[in-house]
């Protein structure tokens, strides 16, 4: 009997049915007072949960286009910046600041490590001269599954000239994020993730120092010119302006309705009791996280292959047999974990699920599994 895909993936996740059925209705025009209605009030509810006072642009792109936007409206050629990576998506950042002629400072660290604020600290206090304009980096890095510690970094830049600019493209709607009183300048994140919408939509909050950094950079920017989009909420041009994903709009508008129904604190304690369950049921299982369980993410969990077990063979069955999907790792990683995401819109019903489809994977690949003691730690987790 096949049954709908379950997603537990880093992204794309899960789309609640209403949204589903918001984006199915007949298109409404753009320019209409329908349409601006409804992007007023989201762009209302972004800012909520950015927990910013400041304007949150919203452009349709993937989540990589978000990190480019925040590049390319921040600085000019031969800018010197900190790039902090702990995977892929962190290298992702300091790819794109490099393609765009930056003077990048790569600070890398292994995979399934957080980053060290301390040695953050040292590169920024050894930069006498100030010529490092900006710290980039990701909250919460998906190839790996471990968080970083946003707030303690902030506080390197908050009162200083330097910008402090987060990929939060996976831990926006998941993990609590305070940008105004972490000192963050840019946020970016899209809409497949937390945000429990397709992919297609991305986003940049955008603070006062990071609006003076915007009107002196020199790099080439067009569809994403950040001032373009201020025009509009600052009345002086069209809002928004240019022709954008308007059933995408209205479904993330939707989204954001019912997470503010559940209410956001009791969103982000969701993801963590979660987050917190499966852990437990990859112990019961006898498997080891990646990381360190301190810095293993609310988003998604990072597990081990057993060793003799091919994994990638485990996660076919869950996919073919069981119509549960999870991730496997990126680059080196690959055939060396895989990744096990309760993210946006999930419950424990969906990890239960997840968790039996494994069990039954593992064994039919060879590892030795008693069913139902994954089950039994998550109940156990849960309560």
């Amino acid at each position: 009997m096949k049954r709908e895909k379950l997603l537990m993936t880093p992204g794309p996740t899960m789309v609640p049915p209403s949204v589903l059925k918001v984006m199915s209705a007949q298109i409404i025009h753009h320019r209409t007072a329908a349409f601006v209605a409804e992007y007023e009030q989201l762009e209302e509810n972004l800012k909520e949960l950015f927990d910013t006072k400041n304007m949150v642009l919203m452009f349709a792109s993937s989540g990589t286009g978000a990190m480019e936007s925040a590049i390319v409206n921040m600085f000019s050629p031969g800018d010197k910046v900190l790039a902090v990576s702990i995977g892929s998506f962190g290298d992702r950042f300091a790819e794109i600041s490099s393609v765009y002629g930056l003077d990048v400072v790569k600070l890398a660290f292994e995979w399934g490590e957080a980053a060290d604020v301390n040695k953050i600290k040292e590169i920024l206090d050894a930069d006498t001269t100030k010529e490092i304009k900006a710290v980039i980096m990701t909250h919460n890095e998906t190839s790996t599954g471990v968080t970083n510690d946003i707030e303690a970094v902030g506080k390197l830049t908050k009162d200083t000239d330097r910008l402090f600019i987060v990929d939060a493209i996976s831990s926006m709607g998941g993990i609590q994020i305070k940008t105004d009183e972490w000192g963050i300048d840019v946020v970016v994140t899209g809409s497949q993730k937390g945000l429990m919408c397709p992919p297609g939509l991305a986003y940049a909050s955008v603070s006062d120092k990071a609006w003076e950094a915007c009107e002196k950079s020199t790099l080439p920017k067009f569809y994403f010119d950040y001032k373009k989009y201020r025009k509009g909420f600052l009345g002086q041009g069209e809002n928004p302006p240019f022709t954008p994903p308007v059933s995408l709009m209205l479904g993330q508008a939707e989204a954001l309705k019912l997470m503010k129904d559940e209410g956001f604190e009791n969103v982000f304690a969701r993801h963590a009791s979660l987050a917190l369950a499966a852990q437990a049921g990859v112990a019961a299982l006898g498997l080891e996280l990646l990381c360190a369980q301190v810095n293993s993410s609310n988003i998604i969990t990072p597990v081990k292959a057993p060793e003799g077990i091919e994994i990638g063979k485990v996660i076919k069955t869950m996919n073919e047999k069981y119509d549960v999907i999870v991730a496997g790792g990126q680059k080196h990683l690959k055939g060396k974990i895989f990744r096990i995401g309760h993210c946006g819109y999930a419950d424990r019903f969906d990890l239960a699920r997840g968790f039996m489809a494994l069990e039954l994977s593992l064994r039919e690949n060879g590892y030795p599994v008693e069913l139902g003691s994954s089950l039994a730690a998550l109940q156990k987790s849960l309560g």
